[in-house]
């Protein structure tokens, strides 16, 4: 994204006075930028960097696992990609890592976390058990982690059953071509009591829903129970059709989804269209409840700088989140009430809806996640996100939102830095409900 550059000069004396009001001032501040109030984090995890000094590390999504025990003992679960998997404790300090499988062959795609979720008490073999599930992007594939918050050596441990197949490719060459496994959220019907995962695939509009299935040795495989595709194309109120502008032969792609636990709703993210409602089993009919603003904008991609060259707008897109959206995430309230959120990257912003069907999701605000000190920024290009509205001991009493932050500490040094900032909930639930 572009950055404005100013002159060094006496100019840096008042950025230090602004800096410093910006740490003093309160979480709920109305930010110039958009009108939006800003929230300011309490903690931020160790910068990770996506190169090979920094192990190709690159943060993306992240999941919240409370310690029933003792919630001031839970855990942060997050995906950096190439770099695996990494695990925080509530003060933000990485407690484990673990790496991405590596591909069969030697010149084949190597392991790629992209998104990861929670099931809960999960019947193995070996008892119920806590899991953590991540979509290995590059080798199109589910990868399972039992938590056990005092083993040895680290709370996770791969549980794969090792003859899982691909979700969606038929073959290693197909594979290596990357329409994988990409987006991810896991479901329990209650009515059931069978868990599920829903992925989606990159690069195109489908959506994967696959039943996990334990097996006698205290692995987790699965298999897929059936497939939705996403519309690609859309009727103009003008009459003409569109699609959002790509690269040749890629499709609007989905990746931030979650399922609302209490009605087995999905809410998926299509990046450069809006927001889905569907049935988490994927019957039914979706329902887009909204659109991007750049939603009817024309296009054409120019092979030359790999970029597309946009028209005027007609404004038929929406007017609260900005291409891409992702990062969907639910505060959920005993009432049923609570909010959907999700991350506007193309604005920095967050949207929030109102959970409730009856409602039709009704827009209910935004905020924005602002920098709390010179040295702990905001939250930048978000692309995960994830929210836990219960007590987690003295640090977050009232929940936790983790976000995903693209451009951790901008501006310092040459090296592209991601991470994710912890935020009080309860600051947050201030804002929505002001």
């Amino acid at each position: 994204m572009p950055t404005s550059r100013i002159r060094r000069s006496s100019v840096l004396t008042l950025v230090t006075a602004l800096a410093a009001l910006v740490a003093t001032a309160p979480a709920q501040a109305h930010s110039r930028s958009g009108g939006l109030p800003g929230i300011t984090p309490r903690a931020e995890t160790p910068a990770l960097y996506d190169d090979e000094a920094g192990g190709n590390a690159d943060a993306d999504d992240p999941a919240i696992w409370r310690d029933p025990a003792d919630p001031g003992r839970s855990l942060v679960i997050a995906t950096a990609k190439k770099g695996g998997l990494r695990v925080y404790d509530l003060d933000a300090r990485q407690v484990q890592a673990l790496p991405a499988p590596a591909g069969p062959g030697a010149g084949d795609a190597p392991g790629r976390f992209n998104n990861v979720d929670l099931v809960h008490g999960l019947r193995l073999s070996t008892g119920a058990a806590d899991l953590a599930v991540t979509s290995d992007r590059g080798n199109d594939r589910l990868r399972f982690y039992r938590i056990d918050r005092d083993r040895p050596g680290g709370p996770l441990t791969d549980i794969t059953d090792p003859a899982a197949a691909p979700v969606f490719s038929a073959n290693q060459e197909e594979i290596n071509e990357q329409r994988t496994a990409y987006g991810l959220a896991t479901w329990t019907d209650r009515a059931t009591g069978r868990a599920y995962a829903l992925v989606s695939r990159r690069e195109t509009t489908g959506i994967a829903l696959l039943e996990l299935q334990p097996t006698r040795s205290g692995t987790v495989g699965y298999r897929k129970v059936r497939t939705l595709d996403l519309p690609s194309s859309f009727r103009l109120p003008n009459g003409s059709s569109w699609s959002p502008c790509a690269e040749p032969g890629e499709l609007p792609q989905v990746e931030g989804m979650v399922v609302d636990p209490d009605n087995g709703t999905l809410y998926a993210g299509q990046e450069d269209v809006g927001i889905w409602r569907l049935r988490a089993d994927l019957t039914g009919t979706p329902v887009l409840i909204d659109k991007v603003r750049e939603y009817g904008v024309p296009g054409t991609y120019d092979e030359a700088t790999e970029e597309c060259t946009r028209g005027a707008d007609p404004g038929y897109g929406g007017k609260r989140i900005s291409a891409d959206v992702e990062g969907l995430t639910l505060i959920t309230e005993p009432d049923g009430d609570g909010y959907l959120l999700a991350s506007s990257q193309g604005d920095n912003t967050f949207a929030a809806y109102d959970r409730e069907l009856s409602d039709d999701n009704e827009y209910e605000g935004g905020f924005r996640v602002t920098a709390a000190s010179t040295t702990l920024d905001g939250s930048e290009e978000c692309d995960g996100a994830a929210a836990l509205n219960a007590p987690l001991g003295k640090k977050y009493p009232h929940g936790l939102l983790v976000v995903q932050d693209g451009n951790d500490t901008p501006g310092v040094g040459e090296r592209k830095a991601t991470g994710f900032k912890f935020v009080d909930l309860g600051s947050v639930m201030d804002v929505l409900k002001d």
